[in-house]
């Protein structure tokens, strides 16, 4: 039973990373393909009558963990200079503006349609309004540099942004000066907090000598990020402070205080630690995505109840993406079609406290959207010409 494990797990990350290495052929996400295989697998299980545990615990901190590398390995693919300042600006309002008034305009519908409580709509809405950077940024390496680097900053704060406007409607009882101003002393507090740490880990990554350094750094980032959790602090903010700053060394090597650090040395050992956390992100993303395509059941997908809000949602999605591509004069093809929903939209629905759930929002209607989006994204790329770099 032992080695049938074994085997069975080593040849579904072999043909996760086949689905990774021929995605520029084919231009189907991995991420579809890795759905599919995992749903198929629940198929042939039960077909051949195996018995196989319940896996579904585990999903969230595949999850957890695997949004961390994600926005880790996005964010130090980054490159900061006064040439990016403008796309900057357009990939924060671009993922700001959007999320907002789609989460309100969502929130009334599950108000005016359901006669649930405002601020539970509110909060039930926003697993809809922010784009998945597990989806999008995988899928967007055969595009041009231009459409990769606002993809990349577009997703990762849509992610950061929206879990700051779910802890701050989820931890608030009340919306009023007073949890404003909370609100932005976590602001202040996880900024100076993030950059106390980012020296401290940059120090580690450049002192230690042992053969086993990068590990340690990617298990500390992980348990600064659930330290900050646990008081309800903007964490994912401090992976993306972390990330950009030691992806960015070149661009600091004018401060004296990064001297200290021996910027050249430290160069190095950050495109290796860039190396290691790539490999590391496509493990854990690939087992989330598996092990999501097996959980899902078909009854899920195919229910009527849900299906009609579903595309309603959808349709909203990609009407207001277009308006907003079109303001930021930003390309239709192949922006439009990216707007994925997936990881952050299952991590976020299933931190909805018991007492904050509708009806209306169910799993059904969760899985509905996560498709419906995955496979318009897989379709836009399909039919886009290969972009020079």
């Amino acid at each position: 039973m032992t080695t049938t494990i074994i085997i069975t797990f080593c040849l579904l990350l072999i043909i996760a990373y086949v689905f990774d290495l021929t995605s520029s052929k084919t231009k189907i996400p991995s991420v579809i393909l890795l759905l599919i295989l995992g749903w198929s697998i629940r198929q042939l299980s039960t077909r051949f009558g195996f018995q196989l545990p319940d896996f579904s615990f585990i999903l969230p901190v595949l999850g957890t963990i695997g949004l961390i590398l994600i926005v880790l390995e996005g964010s130090l693919e980054l490159k900061i200079n006064k040439s990016k300042l403008g796309l900057i600006k357009t990939s924060f309002f671009g993922a700001l503006i959007p999320m907002v008034a789609l989460a309100f305009l969502f929130a009334f519908a599950f108000n005016y349609f359901g006669n649930f409580d405002f601020k539970a709509s509110l909060i039930n809405a926003i697993p809809f309004c922010v784009i998945s950077s597990a989806i999008a940024i995988p899928s967007v390496r055969n595009l041009s540099s231009n459409n990769k680097e606002f993809v990349i900053y577009e997703s990762s704060l849509s992610d950061i942004l929206a879990v700051l406007f779910f802890n701050f409607l989820a931890v608030n009882a009340a919306i009023d000066i007073l949890s404003v101003a909370h609100f932005g002393l976590q602001l202040i507090i996880i900024l100076v907090i993030s950059f106390i740490a980012t020296i401290g880990l940059s120090f580690l990554l450049n002192k230690i000598e042992h053969h086993i350094k990068f590990i340690p750094i990617i298990l500390l980032i992980i348990l600064i990020y659930a330290i900050f959790k646990i008081y309800h602090l903007p964490a994912l903010l401090f992976i993306f402070i972390f990330g950009l700053s030691i992806g960015n060394i070149k661009e600091l090597k004018g401060f004296n205080w990064i001297a200290k650090f021996r910027p050249d040395n430290l160069i190095k050992e950050v495109t290796k630690f860039t190396e290691l956390t790539i490999e590391v992100s496509f493990l854990v993303r690939a087992l989330f995505f598996l092990l999501f395509g097996y959980l899902i059941e078909i009854r899920e997908v195919l229910n009527p109840n849900t299906f009609i809000w579903a595309l309603g949602i959808v349709f909203t999605i990609f009407l207001f993406r277009a308006i907003q591509l079109k303001l930021s004069k930003l390309p239709l093809r192949p922006l439009l079609f990216i707007a994925p929903r997936g990881l952050i939209t299952i991590l976020l629905f299933l931190s909805i406290e018991p007492t904050s759930t509708i009806s209306l929002v169910n799993e059904s209607l969760i899985i509905q959207v996560i498709i419906l989006t995955a496979f318009i994204m897989m379709i836009g790329i399909l039919t886009v010409k290969p972009q020079r770099q």
